[in-house]
């Protein structure tokens, strides 16, 4: 299965590779070829960065319209998540508009630190893409910024209050969290979105 990974200098691509390279079957690349990205049996856009700076790159490179093409199956994965998004409240950023929800900076009430950092358990929601197993499990996180729930939640996670931490809409798949730094849980993330 030919796997490609959005290249547009975000800072956790390696870790991405890395975890393709020891799942059994596919042939990762990490790529800003339209071609190569366009015939990929799967795409994944990952991301560690801030959202305006981030999307006037992929305006440059013309991965904007490209991502929102695209028919395969696609994770956006932490940042990559929320550009999928409408609208960002970091630098009051336009994103790509591929799913209908927006992203909000937590606003700490009972003295939660942001960003939010650490292992937090995911809540699945019905219907959800993922496996059964993974209700309340463990997966990890690094934002300052949130999804907010809606009808494209797929599951959720508690800080500061109920969030977004996986969503889908068509064959747009995301996760707030970082599965290629979350073990187990994350490895089977993964899997379940490489079956899609």
């Amino acid at each position: 299965m030919k796997v490609a990974i959005i290249n547009y200098n975000a800072g956790n691509v390696q870790s991405v590779l890395f975890a393709m390279d020891r799942l059994p079957g596919i042939d990762a690349t990490l790529t800003d070829d339209h071609e190569l990205i366009r015939t990929a049996d799967k795409v994944i856009f990952p991301g560690v960065g801030e959202a305006n700076s981030t999307m006037k790159h992929l305006r440059q490179k013309g991965l904007d319209d490209l991502i929102r093409s695209l028919t395969q199956p696609v994770l956006g994965i932490c940042l990559g998540m929320q550009l999928l998004c409408d609208y960002s409240e970091e630098n009051d950023t336009e994103c790509l508009g591929i799913i209908p929800q927006h992203v909000r900076l937590f606003q700490p009430g009972n003295g939660e630190k942001v960003p939010h950092m650490g292992w937090n358990s995911l809540d699945l929601q019905p219907g959800t893409w993922l496996s059964p197993e993974l209700d309340g499990q463990y997966t990890y996180f690094v934002h300052s910024y949130y999804v907010e729930k809606g009808p494209y939640t797929a599951a959720t996670t508690n800080y500061c209050q109920p969030f977004t931490s996986v969503l889908r809409k068509d064959n747009f798949y995301a996760t707030q969290f970082h599965p290629e730094k979350s073990g187990k849980v994350g490895e089977q993330i993964l899997k379940d979105f490489l079956a899609q």
